[in-house]
C-alpha cells in the first residue's frame, strides 16, 4: 500500500514497519478500537495509543528475531507482540500462548480475520507441563508486561531451544529489573541479559528489550556443585 492510501489515522512509521502489509496492521488497529475495551483486552486511554505504544512498539521486536524462525508469544492477551509481529513478518512461524478462554477467542478471530498464515493460537501457560510437551522448542520466546524479569525468565527460558532467545518488552526499569534479577535468570538457563533498542530511528521512543539467551541445560548449576565439592574436598 501506497503511502498516499494510508488512513488519516495510520502514522507514516507504520509504512517503514508494516510494508506491503500495512493494510492489515490497519485491520487490527480497527479491530481493537471497536472491541478492544467492551472485550477487557486494552483499556479505554490506551484507544488514542494504539499505534505508537502497543502495535508498532510490538512489531519492531522483528529487530531482534532471526528470520524464518519459529516464535512463542507467552501471554498474548490482546495479541501483543505476537500479531504485530506476524503481520511485519510472515515468514516466521508464531504460537499465541494465552490462558484465558475469551482472549483465545479473540485471538483466534484476529487470525481469521487477518488471515495470518503460519500463526497457531494455543491455550495454556507457559509453566504447565502440558503446555511444555505440545510446543516444539522454539527459536524465539517473547512476552510484553507478563511478569517480572525472574519469574518470566523461569516460565519461559524452558521453552526455548539451546541458544535460542527470550525476548521480554520492558520499559524504564529494564536496567534495574537486569540487576535485580540476574542470579535468578541464571538459574533459569538463561546467559548474561542485554538491553536492545528496537525500531531506533523509525520510531519516536524505541522498544525497550530485555535479550537472554538460553544457555546449556545444567550448566550453571553443575559449575556450582563442582566448585562446592572442591570446597569440601579442601576443608
Amino acid at each position: 500500500m501506497a503511502p498516499d492510501r494510508l488512513e488519516s489515522t495510520t502514522p507514516t512509521a507504520a509504512i517503514a514497519v508494516f510494508g506491503e502489509h500495512v493494510d492489515r496492521a490497519e485491520r487490527f488497529v480497527a479491530m481493537l478500537r471497536e472491541e478492544g475495551v467492551t472485550r477487557g483486552l486494552i483499556g479505554p486511554r490506551e484507544l488514542d495509543r494504539l499505534w505508537d505504544r502497543h502495535v508498532l512498539n510490538s512489531a519492531v521486536l522483528g529487530d531482534e528475531v532471526p528470520r524464518e524462525t519459529n516464535v512463542v508469544d507467552v501471554g498474548s492477551g490482546a495479541g501483543l507482540p505476537g500479531v504485530p509481529l506476524a503481520i511485519s513478518r510472515p515468514d516466521l512461524d508464531i504460537v499465541l500462548l494465552e490462558p484465558m478462554a475469551r482472549r483465545v477467542e479473540w485471538l483466534e478471530e484476529v487470525v481469521d480475520e487477518l488471515d495470518l498464515d503460519g500463526v497457531t493460537v494455543v491455550r495454556g501457560r507457559a509453566e504447565e507441563k502440558a503446555v511444555r510437551a505440545q510446543l516444539d522448542p522454539a527459536d524465539v520466546v517473547t512476552a510484553r508486561a507478563v511478569a517480572p524479569l525472574a519469574r518470566l525468565a523461569g516460565w519461559c527460558l524452558p521453552l526455548v531451544r539451546e541458544s535460542g532467545t527470550l525476548l521480554a518488552l520492558k520499559g524504564a526499569s529494564a536496567a534495574e529489573e537486569i540487576e535485580r534479577d540476574r542470579a535468578d535468570v541464571a538459574k533459569s538457563g538463561g546467559g548474561e541479559p542485554r538491553i536492545a533498542e528496537c525500531g531506533a530511528g523509525i520510531l519516536d521512543t524505541p522498544t525497550t528489550v530485555v535479550v537472554i539467551e538460553r544457555v546449556a541445560r545444567g550448566r550453571p548449576g553443575s559449575q556450582r556443585k563442582r566448585s562446592k565439592k572442591k570446597g569440601q574436598r579442601s576443608a
